[in-house]
């Protein structure tokens, strides 16, 4: 199959004078990651960009995704060791690995995957990944419902994450899927989640015409409500996907009614008309 269609995007957010989120995209060897630091000014980005690195590294030496997040924890480890960083950085991973038509999801922290499936009455979200952190760990015991767990103080405190000195190991969770037709998977980090419901990140993928555009929507609205952490975010389509040949030209034309092929005939429908007037002026 050729390579999936996907888009990519990273910001700093309003509150934030660093990034330490990063990510790595790979069509070419079917992995996206996204990273997302912590540890301070110059520790954090140095641990989501270890992360990164060192998964890139394993998958083209034909590493297995989960062991490859597992190596790299050690190499976080291993540079502070070696007085690269800070003591106490670490970072959250959440990865996606396509085979032709199946999909594995991996992942360390609270960096979340969602499944997004188009359907005739707009569509589902689904979130494939279960957040490592305190809240969750209440949600799950029944000490409070996943209703409160957004508006929880201790939302943003997770129970493991990679490079913790705490840990020798982490549990790399992981859930394996079957690609269908008109899917997209959803890559991010808390920055969009602590912005955005899923019934907002919902409205927004329904509204969007291809990856990149849901991407620059979903950044657009996670800064609108405050950014106020680095936000990152990938869309990854189904190899399934039938993509129209104008699709291409579409993505980055402005968007007039929402539904590509109605956009593209607009469009062929004004270049045909200027045509027109240019003929009819210097003819």
């Amino acid at each position: 199959m050729p390579p999936l269609n996907y888009s990519a995007a990273t910001d700093k957010g309003l509150s934030r004078d660093n990034n330490e989120d990063t990510y790595y995209a790979g069509p070419d060897v079917g992995v996206w990651v996204v990273a997302d630091g912590m540890g301070g000014h110059e520790a954090g980005e140095v641990a989501s960009a270890i992360v990164r690195d060192s998964i890139k590294q394993q998958i083209q030496s034909q590493s297995s995704l989960s062991q490859a997040i597992e190596n790299s924890h050690k190499a976080i480890l291993e540079a502070v060791k070696h007085g690269v960083g800070a003591p106490g950085m670490g970072s959250t991973v959440v990865a996606l690995r396509s085979r032709q038509t199946e999909y594995e999801v991996a992942w360390v922290g609270d960096s979340r995957a969602y499944l997004w499936t188009f359907k005739p009455d707009g569509g589902s979200l689904e979130q494939l990944t279960l957040d490592h952190s305190y809240v969750q760990m209440l949600v799950d015991t029944g000490a409070i419902s996943a209703s409160d767990k957004n508006q929880h103080p201790d939302r943003n405190v997770i129970t493991q994450c990679l490079g913790s000195q705490e840990l020798k190991n982490v549990r790399v969770d992981q859930v394996h899927g079957v690609w269908e037709k008109d899917q997209w998977i959803i890559l991010c980090s808390d920055g969009l989640t602590d912005e955005l419901s899923d019934e907002i990140i919902a409205r927004i993928l329904c509204e969007s015409r291809s990856p990149k555009d849901a991407v620059a929507k979903l950044l657009q609205a996670a800064l609108d409500s405050g950014g106020s952490d680095n936000i990152t975010i990938q869309v990854v389509e189904s190899p399934l996907t039938k993509r129209h040949f104008y699709m291409a030209i579409t993505d980055w034309l402005p968007e007039l009614t929402g539904n590509s092929s109605l956009d593209f005939s607009l469009y062929s429908l004004a270049l045909a008309s200027f045509g027109l007037l240019c003929y009819w002026l210097l003819g």
